[in-house]
């Protein structure tokens, strides 16, 4: 599902206006976005939580020689998600993750 296709779905479901849907979408971006700046995890309930981690440097091997090339360390933001929504994916989506 892309951008266009997620304001789309979710201007159905609530019965907002594309415009509205969209700016709420980009307010809720714009927010994360600083949150992952100051460093800290955006928990959201029943869904997961995206958190941001430092990469170690590491040496890598470049394919189809033998030069190796030292990769600097990083920060990356990752997705945790919630043990019921785990279970709803592994299940199909079925039930939701209830047992």
């Amino acid at each position: 599902m892309n951008n266009k296709e997620f304001i789309a779905e979710l201007s159905k479901r609530t019965g907002m206006y594309g415009t509205k849907s969209q700016r709420m979408v980009s307010t809720l971006i714009a927010g994360m976005c600083e949150s992952f700046i100051e460093g800290n995890t955006v928990m959201m309930s029943n869904f997961g939580a995206f958190e941001v981690r430092k990469k170690m440097e590491r040496v890598i091997v470049i394919p189809g020689s033998t030069q190796r090339v030292l990769v600097p360390p990083k920060l990356t933001v990752v997705f945790k998600p919630a043990t019921s929504v785990k279970f709803s994916v592994r299940k199909g989506g079925d039930d939701n993750g209830q047992d």
